[in-house]
């Protein structure tokens, strides 16, 4: 156990215990308002000796409190030597850009190899831990086989102050997916497709609950009439390909986040993912639209080709307004060239 944390109370303090330790306890401690309240509940925090576990406890201007923090408890998850492509970093949080085929956070299925202990190894001590535990903390999360931009709390306060801009659905995020067809706002039969409506600047909005397949538990689908959780996807066509065009550039953004969004969302619309195995990726191409060769390189692609490419936030601890781009990986990359016939 390290030396207690103490905290002196300030000029004109609020009168419960838990809120003037939010406002008061010092910022390098970077201990979140829950933790705050965990310490708390758990008889950590003392005035003269007294043990204060009541959050309502009343407290005054020059109170001095001592808050037993214990040390983070080392994680249960085994770091693993596992390159990563760290796009920024700093002590409170790290952006990584990750690859294809790579789980985030481990499960009964993939114990091993994920993100999670790959951060792990390449944190080392510098992990202050998060909810009192060495471990990253996640505050979103992409498909295994989805590539691109993650930010990952490495302490307390990062991950409370994530937590709640992805909770407000404030952090800007944005993907390039390749689809079949052409999402049209012309398109009559787009257009009555239930959940879409058109925005200014040829943005379709796709709007509806999402909740696990009634029959396939792998799956997410889409619901109405109050069902599941709601979900709203903006998608905007950079570039068509094909003569008729066949196949579509889109770039989706999120305003909710939820499981498998963009991939069943733009399924739902009639435009799923090219190389997508659970939302209908393998369509047929129309005949002549484009080139045998082309069209032999889409029916190879192995993956939903969905790519993050833009991730905009506010910095949880200093403020500041951080935004990033992730070029496309080869294989996405390599299809889009092929499709423009480079």
């Amino acid at each position: 156990m390290e030396q207690p944390l103490r905290v002196v109370i300030g000029e004109a303090p609020p009168p419960r215990l838990d809120k003037a330790l939010a406002r008061d306890v010092p910022e390098e401690a970077a201990l979140s308002r829950t933790r705050l309240a965990k310490l708390i509940a758990e008889g950590a925090v003392t005035r003269a000796g007294e043990v204060l576990s009541d959050p309502k406890a009343k407290v005054e201007e020059g109170d001095v409190l001592e808050i037993s923090v214990p040390e983070a408890e080392e994680s249960h998850i085994g770091p693993e030597d596992i390159p990563l492509d760290i796009v920024w970093e700093d002590e409170d949080l790290v952006v990584v850009n990750k690859p294809a085929g790579m789980v985030v956070h481990p499960a009964p299925g993939t114990p091993s190899g994920t993100l999670v202990n790959a951060l792990l190894f390449h944190f080392g001590e510098a992990l202050s831990g998060v909810g009192g535990m060495k471990r990253p903390g996640i505050v979103h999360r992409i498909d295994k086989d989805t590539s691109g931009l993650l930010v990952v709390a490495k302490s307390d306060r990062a991950h409370h102050g994530l937590a709640a801009q992805f909770e407000k659905h404030s952090a800007e995020r944005a993907y390039l997916a390749l689809v079949h067809g052409v999402p049209s706002t012309a398109d009559p039969r787009l257009r009555g497709v239930k959940g879409v409506s058109v925005e200014p600047g040829e943005v379709i909005r796709i709007q509806s609950g999402l909740a696990r397949h009634k029959t396939d538990r792998q799956k997410q689908a889409v619901y109405f009439d109050g069902q599941g959780r709601h979900a709203t996807t903006r998608a905007r066509v950079l570039e068509t390909f094909g003569t008729p065009p066949a196949l579509a550039l889109v770039e989706c953004r999120l305003e909710t986040g939820r499981t498998h969004q963009i991939r069943v969302h733009m399924a739902h619309a009639g435009h799923g993912l090219i190389g997508d195995p659970v939302y209908g990726g393998r369509r047929k191409i129309a005949a002549k639209a484009l080139p045998p060769q082309v069209v032999a390189e889409v029916d190879r692609f192995d993956r939903q080709a969905l790519h993050a490419a833009l991730l905009g936030f506010e910095h949880p601890v200093t403020g500041d307004a951080l935004r990033f781009e992730a070029e496309l990986p080869t294989d996405m990359a390599h299809l889009l060239q092929t499709l423009r016939g480079e």
